[in-house]
């Protein structure tokens, strides 16, 4: 195995013990994550990116399964005689973005970008994977997933529905998403909710259409989707626990067809709900029903109502924390290891939580200043078109990567 050195990246990431080899490899590293990033792919449309994952892999003499969740993939390795088995996640989907940035890896396809960092995640779990496979320094076997769809598709719930870990069977699986906002050389975790559920809904308002000069000729849904808009904001003002957390955006309204002197025979609201609890978030599906059909009905008109639960809430579990954050203390000290602040945001690795325990954390990838000229003229957050991620905590990630497997499958 190779020794440790503590390297400074940037003067950011101080006093880290990384890997040596890793951080000998981390141009290679880079030049992959900047590949993928040059040529994004939507969700389970990952073709390409598979491909490049699965060659990747096998060059290493690891074994890889397809046939998951259409592009999805699971390498194996396995070492000493123990049964017990860990599993580590990326994802590789892009987002339906035009990017903004203007450097030599932006994207070459019109309208996507992977604008969340997903092309990182893919980098750091192969950089592990490479590691891993030449050093075996643990007792059992190491699942490599690499997951489609994680932004639209649910493609971890695609996975487990296609056997993953019914094939693979593990006692933990671990996640890990970079952070803008958070300093690099900074992890952070915490037990309990993290993240939100996310789910959507769809209100129509079924009126009658007439003459804008001639309104009492029919009935105008604009005004009821109005007074919708407002009473749904006091469910959470009135109706839940004030210390419960939720949240319910409309976030778009449709009406009209172009011509300012019709009244709409519709109108149509879409949005979505995010909570922590499964309590809170049927409190909340239960009076926006009563409150579409009860305001509609009062002024003379019907509605549809559509209510999807798309995510549940990531809940990482306590156990897995303490491995995880023991393992990180480790890497670049007691100060660099942060509670993890819950966020309204929504991960489908959620689903892998609920079947097999685990941890989802966040790592830094800085306030933006890594990246090259060329870049957007916006900020370096996720779900932005000048977004890129930083290749500087490529080695953090895969050290993290390795040394928790070598931690959780010690030998005994």
């Amino acid at each position: 195995m190779d020794n440790v050195k503590h390297i400074s990246v940037r003067s950011l990431l101080s006093e880290a013990l990384l890997i040596d080899s890793i951080v000998a490899d981390k141009v290679d590293i880079q030049k992959i994550r900047r590949d993928i990033h040059a040529h994004p792919e939507l969700s389970y449309d990952e073709q390409r990116t598979s491909q490049l994952v699965k060659e990747q892999l096998k060059a290493l003499g690891i074994t890889v399964y397809s046939g998951f969740a259409k592009t999805g993939l699971v390498g194996v390795i396995k070492a000493g005689q123990s049964k017990r088995a860990i599993g580590l996640r990326a994802d590789m989907d892009a987002l339906p973005i035009q990017e903004h940035n203007h450097f030599s890896h932006q994207s070459k396809y019109a309208g996507k970008m992977h604008a969340c960092g997903h092309d990182g995640h893919t980098a750091m779990l192969l950089a592990a994977a490479r590691y891993l496979s030449k050093q075996q320094n643990f007792d059992g076997s190491v699942y490599f997933i690499f997951q489609p769809a994680e932004e639209e598709g649910a493609g971890a719930q695609s996975m487990i529905k296609d056997g993953l870990f019914e094939k693979f069977p593990m006692q933990a699986v671990f996640g890990m998403h970079n952070w803008p906002g958070l300093p690099v050389g900074q992890f952070a975790i915490s037990s309990g909710p993290v993240m939100a559920s996310k789910n959507t809904f769809r209100i129509v308002i079924r009126g009658k259409g007439c003459h804008a000069a001639l309104p009492h000729l029919g009935l105008d849904p604009v005004p009821v989707a109005a007074q919708i808009i407002l009473a749904l904001q006091t469910i959470l003002t009135r109706n839940a626990n004030p210390l419960a957390n939720g949240l319910i955006s409309v976030t778009q309204v449709h009406a009209g067809s172009g011509a300012t002197n019709v009244i709409s025979d519709s109108c149509e609201l879409a949005g979505t709900v995010r909570t922590f609890s499964d309590d809170l978030l049927n409190l909340i599906e239960q009076r926006m029903y009563e409150i579409v059909q009860h305001t509609c009905l009062a002024y003379g008109m019907e509605a549809e109502f559509e209510f999807n639960k798309d995510y549940p809430a990531t809940i990482n579990h306590e156990q897995a924390v303490a491995i995880s954050r023991r393992v990180m203390v480790n890497i670049v000290g007691e100060d660099q290891v942060i509670a993890q602040s819950a966020t309204m945001g929504a991960e489908d690795f959620a689903f892998m939580l609920q079947e097999v325990p685990g941890s989802y954390c966040f790592i830094g990838n800085g306030e933006g200043d890594h990246r090259n000229l060329g870049h957007g003229a916006g900020p370096c957050s996720l779900h932005n078109a000048s977004y890129d991620f930083n290749d500087d905590i490529l080695p953090l990630g895969a050290t993290y990567w390795v040394r928790l497997v070598e931690a959780y499958l010690a030998a005994e």
